[in-house]
């Protein structure tokens, strides 16, 4: 039941009245195609945000999503503002160089989020712009890359990013508290951030996670307990592997981003809309997602299955030594951050595809593993079970979490990044 509504979700939002990427593709022409900077780019700033910075990824979505809705702005200007602008469309006539506007915007905004990297970004500038032939092509396009960036570095300043919020730390059943082994308690700023789309962080507020003495708690609890549990002997081998291939920081999905863009042929104003679609949708559905776990403060599974005894459902057992798969993280249960985050990323996927058939890997090395999706609700399916498999999340946090993260992309859909008529 729950992966046919994920299918029926991630479809509706590919193929009604939302999709307005129904048009064909124009593809790339052949293989002696420049190099899309949109996917450089966006590899460059992977090692920004993830190699050098080491930035969580609920602290990623929010790097990536100024990056790309800068260069999705410089890109489209040139192509003569064929959709909708996200924040500015600079002035231009479409004689400049998209290679260096997309160089630029990312550059800048890299430059600002990460000032200590500035030689490293500062050589991967030049480099990009060394391939460009000099001349005014490509100082208009440096214009053009320089004001969409320093649009988006505005709009974000003061936009309540790694601000002193903390999380609540309860004493009661059913209230969060730091978990073992680490104790961490980290991210409780991330649901007070501005969104780059939806109007309000709270604008998708479920009804929270169910009473603890319902049957429906009883029922998740029981199912991570048996399958979540580091010594389950019910998970199989690839249920285990695919726990892991989820919960590596070094999130696979930023990559198939890329991947798909090189698959399906996209040309450089088709990867930048859609990679601003996914990582935008993906920063404002963590955004929600965090705050809703602000609003719910739920314990996690480990500390519900150790201290069982209190409350008070009599279908519930309490044992004070289980641990799970993974490390639970530094925060709240209620919702799935990552369930938020993988529904906005592949059901915006679907929406600017049209379809949910598309094939597309991602390689772990925490898992050691590839894991192989024939289409994008099969993917999002996967990470609602894998984070009971992992111990780390009921289902039902994981089941609310795509849901909002599904609700993010509709809002984006009918309201940013159209064709302009």
């Amino acid at each position: 039941m729950l992966k046919s509504w994920l299918r029926r979700k991630v479809v509706w939002l590919a193929v009604a009245g939302v999709v307005a990427a129904g048009s064909p593709f124009a593809y790339a022409s052949d293989s002696r195609t420049p190099a899309n900077a949109v996917i450089v780019w966006d590899g460059n700033a992977q090692t920004a945000i993830w190699d050098v910075a080491g930035q969580q990824p609920q602290v990623q979505a929010r790097s990536f999503a100024m990056v790309h809705g800068a260069v999705y702005d410089a890109a489209n200007a040139i192509a003569g503002t064929p959709y909708q602008p996200y924040l500015i469309a600079p002035a231009a006539n479409g004689a400049e160089s998209t290679e260096a506007a997309v160089a630029t915007a990312a550059f800048r905004v890299l430059d600002a989020l990460f000032p200590a990297q500035r030689a490293r970004l500062t050589t991967q500038y030049d480099e990009s712009l060394a391939t460009i032939p000099d001349g005014a092509a490509k100082r208009r396009g440096i214009t053009v890359g320089a004001q969409a960036a320093d649009a988006m570095i505005a709009a974000r300043k003061n936009d309540g990013a790694f601000g002193s919020q903390t999380w609540t730390v309860g004493t009661q059943p059913g209230q969060w508290r730091p978990a073992p082994p680490t104790y961490a308690s980290d991210g409780a700023w991330v649901g007070h951030v501005k969104p780059f789309l939806i109007p309000s962080a709270s604008m998708f507020r479920t009804s929270g996670p169910p009473s603890l003495t319902s049957p429906r708690y009883a029922r998740d609890f029981n199912e991570v307990k048996t399958i979540g549990s580091a010594t389950s002997i019910l998970r199989t081998a690839d249920q285990t592997q695919a726990a892991i291939w989820w919960h590596d920081r070094h999130l696979a999905e930023w990559g198939i981003k890329r991947q798909l863009a090189t698959t399906q042929r996209l040309n450089t104003l088709q990867t930048a809309r859609m990679f601003a679609m996914a990582d935008l949708a993906e920063a404002d559905a963590t955004i929600a997602c965090f705050n809703e776990k602000a609003a719910w403060s739920f314990w996690r599974p480990v500390t519900a299955i150790q201290l069982a005894d209190t409350d008070g459902n009599p279908d519930t057992v309490a044992d004070p030594d289980w641990m799970p798969l993974l490390v639970t993280p530094p925060h709240p249960d209620f919702t799935s951050g990552h369930a938020c985050f993988t529904a906005a990323s592949m059901s915006a996927l679907a929406y600017f595809f049209g379809r949910d058939d598309i094939s597309f890997s991602g390689y772990s090395a925490d898992s050691g593993t590839t894991r192989h999706f024939r289409g994008f609700s099969q993917a999002l399916a996967e990470v609602v079970d894998a984070r009971v498999w992992g111990g780390i999340h009921t289902r039902t946090a994981d089941v609310q979490g795509a849901k909002i993260g599904g609700q993010v992309t509709a809002y984006m859909a009918g309201h940013y990044f159209r064709p302009k008529r």
